[in-house]
């Protein structure tokens, strides 16, 4: 039997059936993941192959299936562990804003670069635009300028005003889309306007993992349309980079790919060596200070919350 994990709370899993049920499973055995050490070995999104056991509506998952791709990020709960935040993703929003609070281009750099890895194309939601006066308008149009350039696309959106819904509707239809933002920027709030029957979904769903686990704790996914899945996150506080060495670092970031070919060195870090064709990019205004600036940041392990 073939099913679609819907949302992971730890050691149980709600798994949608081919014909729509759900089931509560569980993982025999262990998986070994690519070297990874994984605090969570499944993942939403996954597709998987089960066995029924016991009890009425119960499961094993004996198989899963290799992923399309995936979201990862350093688990916040198990040391020198990798958390997988969901799989098999045709689009992610990033959910960002700039007051009440403000979203680091740190933290949206890091995103940025963990989706690239993994080739999830990223569309930037900068959402609360109800709250901005006019120097902050302009402020945000000069950020999406920035990241335009770059290939990445953005809206402008407000849950509370219900401005940009429709856009991101449409880009929604016919895929799996993952909503991610740090905490406090309006994403649950958003995902409910674009939902409007989520809190039903979210009790179904609930009712088969274990009682009492708080909602927003763990990543789960909804059938919101006919092959129409969103994926709603936890708010996450900090984006630690998982598995990219420090010389692949620099062709995630796009902007810097035209100028890496020319660098002197083949294995230049674009910090301080000479001949780096990057820095001389950066310098004459080619690239922007703002992306550089997280690329040292990542490239040192630094904290991304600034």
């Amino acid at each position: 039997m073939k099913g679609l994990v819907l949302k992971s709370t730890g050691s149980w899993y709600v798994v949608r059936k081919e014909d729509g049920g759900l089931l509560r499973a569980r993982l025999r055995g262990k998986f070994k993941n690519k070297g990874l050490k994984l605090s969570n070995p499944v993942a939403v999104g996954d597709h998987v192959t089960l066995e029924l056991e016991g009890e009425e509506g119960s499961a094993v998952i004996t198989e899963i299936a290799k992923r399309q791709n995936h979201i990862i990020r350093k688990s916040i709960h198990k040391t020198a562990h990798a958390h997988i935040i969901a799989s098999n993703i045709d689009l992610a929003f990033l959910v960002v804003t700039l007051v009440s609070p403000r979203t680091s281009f740190g933290f949206i750099d890091r995103f940025l670069i963990t989706a690239e890895a993994y080739h999830i194309p990223v569309t930037l939601l900068f959402n609360k635009i109800d709250l901005y006066d006019e120097d902050t308008l302009k402020y945000q149009e000069r950020v999406r300028k920035m990241y335009k350039q770059i290939g990445y696309d953005s809206l402008v959106c407000s849950a509370a005003e219900g401005i940009g819904m429709e856009e991101i509707k449409q880009l929604l239809d016919k895929k799996v889309t993952l909503f991610s933002g740090h905490s406090g920027v309006g994403k649950s709030t958003l995902v409910n306007v674009l939902v409007p029957d989520l809190d039903l979904k979210t009790t179904e769903i609930s009712a088969f993992s274990d009682k009492g686990v708080h909602t927003t704790t763990f990543a789960e996914m909804f059938e919101i349309g006919p092959e129409t899945y969103l994926i709603d996150t936890p708010g996450i506080k900090e984006l630690g980079i998982v598995d990219i060495p420090k010389e692949e670092l620099g062709g995630l970031f796009p902007e810097f790919r035209p100028f890496m070919a020319e660098c002197r060195f083949n294995n230049c870090l674009h910090v301080k060596e000479p001949g780096c064709k990057v820095l001389e990019a950066v310098e004459a205004g080619k690239i922007s200070l703002t992306r550089y600036d997280s690329y040292k940041s990542i490239l040192e392990d630094e904290d991304n919350r600034r």
